[in-house]
């Protein structure tokens, strides 16, 4: 093994000043280095569990926003249903009452047929009735007229029927 170049075989020399310089620097990394490398991780971690405490957060406030939005949502529901009865009971009362109405005015507009066939009926039979003396007037004037063809006869029945009506009103 004698031909073997130094740097497979380290000397003692050698070896201390690897030792020192790999001691100097690993001193100055746990000095500076390390708590700077522990720091940021520590900085990492604690951001770390800002976002998922954050995080959280966020899902909690959204499962909130969302059972108050179905919450919201089913109350708007419940007063379309509420408003859309209303209208429908409206709606029938309306209609109720415009046909209570037109058969008032229905039942007002007959009746008033009725009373003006009424007026129609009387006058016409005071007119029949009129018409009706006036020719039984007529065919008893002329009945009377044959029956009593003397003026002495018509006297008579004159004189007769003056003295029923003079009786009559005592």
């Amino acid at each position: 093994m004698g031909n073997l170049p130094s740097i497979l075989t380290p000397d003692f020399g050698l070896l201390f000043w690897m030792l020192l310089s790999f001691l100097v620097v690993f001193g100055l990394l746990a000095k500076f280095g390390f708590p700077a490398i522990v720091k940021a991780v520590e900085e990492r971690k604690q951001y770390i569990d800002e976002s998922l405490k954050s995080a959280r957060e966020a899902n909690e406030k959204l499962a909130n926003i969302k059972a108050e939005s179905e919450k919201l949502l089913k109350e708007a529901r419940d007063q379309q249903a509420t408003i859309i009865k209303e209208a429908m009971a409206t709606r029938e009362d309306i209609i109720r009452k415009a046909h209570d109405e037109a058969q008032a005015e229905g039942a007002k507009q007959l009746e008033e047929a009725k009373k003006q066939i009424e007026v129609e009926k009387e006058n016409a039979l005071r007119q029949i009735r009129a018409q009706v003396a006036d020719l039984s007037i007529d065919i008893a004037e002329r009945v009377v007229r044959q029956q009593l063809k003397g003026n002495a006869q018509q006297e008579q029945y004159i004189e007769r029927i003056l003295d029923e009506m003079s009786t009559s009103q005592s």
